[in-house]
């Protein structure tokens, strides 16, 4: 899990890496639960005066897991306590990003779709590159 957020803190600037280029930066549930422990942990800190949150690749998050949702459809329930414990772990990082005491910034290189837009939409500002794309598609 290290390897999938990296972080580094450098003249009080929390830079935040999203780093699993090979699976579109997809936020799984480990992803959603790690990055809400570092944002309040960051709220926490007062070395901590700015977060930066980028990622590594040509796609800032494709969203949500899909392959991780499916595998939990042939749970007993056909998915739907994964599915529930998801969307609110997710809907609580959101909520921990508009709520923190620092100004988060998003730094987009690249496609944010999905939960990966929500992600880039819940910070304090984007800042995003020429080759930045942006979809809400609903799978």
């Amino acid at each position: 899990m290290n390897d999938l957020i990296i972080e580094d803190i450098k003249d009080s600037i929390l830079k935040i890496t999203l780093n699993n280029p090979s699976h579109q930066n997809t936020l799984s549930l480990d992803v959603i639960n790690r990055l809400k422990e570092i944002i309040e942990d960051a709220d926490n800190n007062n070395e901590v005066k700015v977060i930066i949150l980028t990622s590594s690749g040509k796609i800032f998050s494709a969203g949500h897991n899909l392959k991780e949702i499916q595998t939990h459809r042939e749970d007993s329930d056909k998915g739907l306590k994964f599915f529930t414990t998801l969307i609110n772990s997710c809907s609580d990082l959101m909520l921990k990003i508009i709520n923190n005491s620092k100004p988060i910034i998003a730094e987009i290189n690249g496609v944010a779709t999905a939960a990966g837009c929500q992600l880039v939409a819940s910070c304090d500002l984007a800042i995003a590159s020429t080759e930045s794309k942006f979809a809400t598609p609903g799978v």
